[in-house]
């Protein structure tokens, strides 16, 4: 028989109350919500002696939520800590310091895109098949120069196996990288074989309307956003979309401002814009 300390056992009864309990389901309603800070206040209720990778990662998203980038990788790297083997976890580490390289200093930014890469390549190698990890390297790979460990072949190569999990999703890689080799016409001929496989997806409407709008292809762009309309009406992510693209374009201003305060009352997720960003665009058109 084995003897555990009468200590020892109450902290494993202790973290297994805490990890799965009331307050750990209602923060994740909370940030679910948008309600960061409320979620923040129930999760620090829990002693960090009981906290497992889960609330940890949990307390990252928040700050992340929160635009506080530093405490979201001081939390996410807890999470992977005790979950090393983790694929979601390293992914929204490497989302954490993707956010601290835009927001830093040019001395420090290098660094910080450096480890969103490694967090991002550790995340897809973990679980090949996590969709959101592929993307968000394929993206780092699109993006960052090469002496950040970026390149277009890279992003290919990430591009074959993001179609290999979702073809509507790879269709979707493949318009960007057509994009950012300026082949604009296979851009848009990728972006509706997406659609033609999702047709009820409206991200991708949205991302047919702004690769037209970028073209000049005003009365296109906004068919686009019409049919998105009919699939999801005054969803968040299209209000926030048509205000965006009336902005960029420089028309229908006016039709701009009444969508972002619309925007700014209604309830979002954590995949819609966050408010700051309505709130921003709003104060570009009031100034």
């Amino acid at each position: 028989m084995i003897w555990v300390k009468p200590a020892v056992l109450f902290l494993s009864v202790l973290t297994a109350v805490w990890g799965s309990g009331p307050d750990l389901d209602q923060a994740r309603k909370s940030y679910q919500l948008t309600q960061f800070e409320t979620s923040l206040r129930l999760l620090h209720a829990i002693p960090e002696s009981a906290r497992d990778g889960a609330v940890w990662e949990l307390i990252g998203k928040n700050y992340y939520g929160l635009a506080d980038y530093k405490k979201a990788t001081e939390s996410l790297e807890k999470a992977t800590a005790l979950e090393p083997e983790n694929s979601e976890f390293e992914l929204w580490l490497g989302r954490a310091y993707g956010r601290r390289a835009e927001t830093s200093s040019m001395i420090t930014a290098p660094g910080f895109a450096s480890k969103a890469r490694q967090h991002f390549e550790k995340a897809a190698q973990l679980n090949p098949r996590n969709l959101e990890a592929q993307s968000d390297l394929f993206e780092y790979y699109l993006e960052a120069p090469g002496f950040l460990g970026g390149g277009q072949e890279k992003a290919a190569l990430v591009a074959a196996q993001i179609a290999r999990i979702n073809p509507a999703e790879g269709h979707w890689a493949e318009a960007k990288l057509a994009e950012k080799r300026k082949e604009f016409s296979k851009a848009e001929q990728q972006l509706r074989s997406a659609i033609e496989i999702a047709p009820h997806q409206i991200g991708r409407l949205i991302d047919l309307a702004k690769l037209l709008t970028r073209q000049g292809r005003i009365q296109e762009a906004d068919q686009s956003l019409a049919r998105a309309e009919q699939i999801a009406p005054n969803t968040p992510k299209l209000v926030f979309a048509k205000a965006d693209l009336y902005i960029r374009s420089k028309r229908n201003l006016d039709v701009a401002k009444e969508l972002l305060t619309r925007y700014l009352t209604m309830p979002l997720s954590p995949d819609d814009p966050p408010r700051s960003q309505a709130e921003k665009l709003l104060k570009q058109l009031v100034g």
